[in-house]
Formats: C-alpha cells, structure tokens, sequence
C-alpha cells in the first residue's frame, strides 16, 4: 500500500482526528488529506507531467505535508531544499534536478528572486506565505481546486521523494525513493517494534524535512494515525513547554539537541511523565548526556542508524541495549528486520568477527539511483548491496559498531558535509594556495569542520577573513570553525591529500575515529 492509499484511509477511518498542530491552528486527518488532494489536482492542472520534480524551499510548516502527499497521489516527486544553503547552492541543486515548481517560503522570497533569472527548468514559483507581487499565493491556489484524490496510476518504482546528498567531488547528489521503498521501510518500522504506536500517541517533530529523518519520523507516524506537533525549527525552551503542556509521548533529536536541552535553565522543573521514547541518530550519544536524560526525562531512547540512500534505516539500538551495565552505548545496535549486512575488506571479502571494514546493506529499502549519476550509483549500489562508506566491526553477539568512515564525509550536527564542497569555495579565495578540510572532535556538534590552508607567497588572509569569505558562497553549517595555516600539505605519491594524518591529531585518544 503506497503512501497516498494510507492518507486516503485515515481520512475515512478518523478523519476528525488531528493529525498536525502547528502554530496554534489543529489540522485534522480529513483536512490534511483534501488540501493534500487539491495541491496534487493544482500540480496536474499546470501541465506537471508524470514524475517532476516539485521543489519545496521553506522552514517547517503544514504545507510541506500538503505538497508532499498531493504530489505523490499525483506521480509526482517533492524535492525537499535544505533553506540553510547559500543561494548559489540553491541554483546548483534547482538546475541539476530540472524542477519545473518551485513553493517558497517568505525567508526565501529575496533568495529566489535573486537567483530566478537563472534558474532554466522553473516555470512555476509559488508564495506558500502569500504577498509576492508576481508569484501565486498558495493558498488561493490550492483552495480554487477541488478537495478530491486525483485519479492517477500510481506504481511502484515511481519516485515520491528526491533528497540531495552531499557529493565526493563538491556536486551534490539527488536520492531516488520511491514508493515501494517507503512502503518497505514503513513496513520495517512497524513490523521491527520501531514505531509501535497507535492513534493516542503525540509526536513532537523539530527536524528539518528536507533530511530523511525528519521525514520519516513525522510521515511514518502519522500514517499509523498518531498525531504530532511541528515546529519550524528547534528552540530548547519551546521544545521542553511543548513536551509538558501538550503530553507528547515520542521524539526525534539528534544527541547535541539532547545536550542543548539538558542545559535549559528549567529542564527539570517540567512533568514528562506522559513522554514513552526518544529517538536520536546522526552520532551516538555520550554515556554522561544519557545518563543525565535518562533522569530528567524518564522514557526509553532508542538509537537509529542509516543514511539517506537506505532511507534512514539500517540499525537500531533498543531501550534496553542503553542500560549502563550492558556496554552497547558505543554500538549502532543491531540490522533491523529485512536488512542484511555485511562487513568486507576493500577485495569485497567478509571480514572476521571483531575486524574493520566496510558496511555493506541489502534491503527492499534501498535508494532506486543518484538522479542522473548512473555511474556514482553504479560504484554505490553493487549486485543490490549498498556500499555505506562506514567502516565498522561486528562483536560475538552481531552488534554494530562504527570505528570510522571509508569515504570523507564529516557529520556536524546532523547534517553531512563532504570536504570537497568546502574545498572549492576555499580555493576560490586568491590568497588561498591549498587547502584541506576535515572533520575534529566537537563536544556540542559531534565534529567541528577545520580547514588546513596553504596561503600564496606574501599573502596576509586571517582565519577571519577566509571564514567570511567561505560563508558568502557556502551554507553556514559548512563553514569551517577553525583554520590551521601550514605550509603544506601531507600528500601520497599521487598528490592525494593525506586527511587521515591531519585528523589523527584530533582523534588518536578516542576509541572512534568519527563522530
């Protein structure tokens, strides 16, 4: 059963229900689902043909839902626009994934005008907040057609969702899901004891939904009927009102939200008695935040661990496997229901138990491809097994434990940087001769993004000035923290950058070699 069948269910079984609170205003399943079903006939009604792309740049908000559901009830595919980009990389991605619509929040409006002369496939931009001079208002739009499901074919290897990846080379990548992926993972999540919850449970989402989990954990439950309060962004205070006044009973953060709201002035003067569980991923969390969260939340925490390419979802480390005297706290857990999971060497052989190598995943929940790169995702996707790019060991009882990455992506607070992105916007600098970027230790963010920069002969750039200048062609959350000056850089006979010698200074007295 695809998503839009699912919506269209609990429009008939409880419709009055509320499905979204937000900004004061409750949204019932019924209402959801015919907004839903008038933005999928609005799409159709503009010529949008069979499984274009429908890009959505905006902060949080109910109409996320709305575009999401109408689009895949129509064969369409939301593009969910990470707004903490910088407008050049907003362009790149709009190009490079052809998308013919464009809905915007008001945060963006001076963005995209700034960039609408240059954008080659966009035939449509709408106002999700209404009161751009030229661009429809959303709402007036949406509202003129009729709250009916669209009458659309719907297949299994249709795309519903496209979210961009960072590349090796500095380009992004745009992931394929599709339905019969969410359908599997859906399934896995309920069937593995992952979302058993029912139409009494209350979520409470803060996670940005152009990132899987942000997705998957407001859509998946909301599509076993629990309802759940949305917030555009993550505010410790307003997190931690909502968690008491509204009984909420399940949440997602990624461990420096934990922290963040462990240091709130008042965490422990709430009542979080009616709270069941915790989700967290994107880096383990420390035995002394746990610890701590245990005591001023009391419910369990469970620990997810994927990447977008297999929709968030390869492991996960029960509540009981967080119990101090059981040492898994350092583990991922264990392969869910219906993943398989190898560890090789670079040959592709298994390795022993307790041996370093690569993660390997095979699933019905795997990525279909990178959007057009046919070639990264043949190196990816090999004979149906997903290359994760973590290198990792297995213990005695098949638990799962990172110990570094094969390829050189950072994780900062969530989100995914590669150092060839960063790179490129540094070597624009002309007083920058070389530069590397890798990711330290950060007690906050998991990995703090440092650059190591060769300057050109007499050049006289500060750490300031190439962090400001890095930060006008790069998302904020990209910009390096730091700037070592050296005066070169350790390369391999090839003229590869040595990153692990520049790391190993940060990272020698941890266990693991990543966040």
């Amino acid at each position: 059963m695809f998503f839009a069948d699912r919506l269209e269910q609990l429009q008939q079984r409880q419709g009055d229900r509320t499905a979204i609170v937000f900004d004061g205003e409750s949204i019932s399943f019924s209402t959801l689902a015919e907004r839903a079903w008038q933005v999928g006939r609005g799409l159709l009604e503009m010529g949008i043909s069979h499984q274009q792309r429908v890009a959505h740049l905006a902060r949080n908000s109910p109409e996320f839902f709305e575009i999401f559901f109408g689009a895949a009830a129509s064969g369409l595919v939301t593009a969910g626009l990470n707004w903490r980009l910088a407008a050049p990389e907003i362009e790149q991605l709009l190009n490079y994934t052809g998308n013919e619509v464009l809905f915007v929040g008001r945060d963006f409006y001076a963005m995209v005008e700034a960039i609408e002369p240059n954008l080659k496939s966009v035939r449509h931009i709408i106002a999700l907040d209404g009161g751009h001079e030229r661009w429809p208002d959303y709402h007036a739009w949406r509202d003129a057609q009729a709250p009916r499901r669209p009458q659309v074919e719907l297949r299994g290897d249709d795309d519903i969702l496209l979210l961009y990846t960072s590349g090796t080379t500095g380009l992004p990548k745009g992931v394929e899901l599709t339905n019969a992926g969410y359908s599997a993972v859906f399934d896995a999540f309920v069937n593995d004891d992952i979302l058993a919850v029912d139409p009494e449970a209350v979520f409470i989402n803060v996670m940005p939904l152009f990132h899987v989990g942000g997705i998957n954990l407001t859509v998946l439950p909301l599509l076993r009927g629990a309802g759940f309060h949305l917030f555009p962004e993550f505010h410790p205070t307003q997190v931690l009102d909502t968690l008491e006044r509204e009984g909420i009973t399940n949440a997602l953060f990624v461990p420096a939200m934990i922290q963040m709201l462990l240091q709130e002035p008042r965490v422990r003067a709430r009542d979080y008695s009616r709270l069941q569980r915790i989700y967290y991923g994107a880096s383990p969390i420390s035995e002394a935040v746990l610890s701590e969260a245990v005591e001023v939340f009391g419910c369990d925490f469970m620990q997810l661990y994927g990447a977008t390419e297999n929709y968030g979802l390869v492991s996960k480390l029960p509540p009981e496997d967080h119990a101090p005297e059981r040492n898994r706290l350092r583990s991922c857990g264990k392969p869910v229901a219906g993943a398989q999971v190898r560890i090789v060497d670079a040959a592709g052989n298994e390795v022993p138990t307790g041996e370093v190598g690569e993660i390997l995943l095979h699933c019905a929940w795997t990525m279909k491809s990178y959007w057009q790169k046919p070639e990264a995702t043949a190196e990816t996707v090999i004979d149906g097994w997903y290359h994760t790019g973590d290198a990792a060991c297995v213990d005695e009882a098949g638990y799962l434990y990172i110990k570094d990455r094969v390829k050189d992506m950072i994780i900062t607070g969530g989100e995914n940087v590669y150092p060839a992105e960063v790179e490129n916007a540094l070597h624009s600098h002309p007083e920058v001769a070389d530069a590397a970027v890798i990711g330290v230790p950060d007690a906050k963010w998991g990995e703090a993004i440092k650059a190591v920069v060769v300057l050109t002969a007499g050049a006289k750039a500060t750490e300031a000035d190439i962090i400001a200048f890095a930060r006008s062609r790069i998302a904020g959350f990209k910009v390096p923290k730091s700037i070592d000056f050296v005066d070169a850089l350790p390369r391999n006979p090839s003229g590869k950058i040595l990153r692990r010698e520049l790391r190993a200074p940060y990272w020698s007295a941890l266990e693991r070699q990543v966040s």
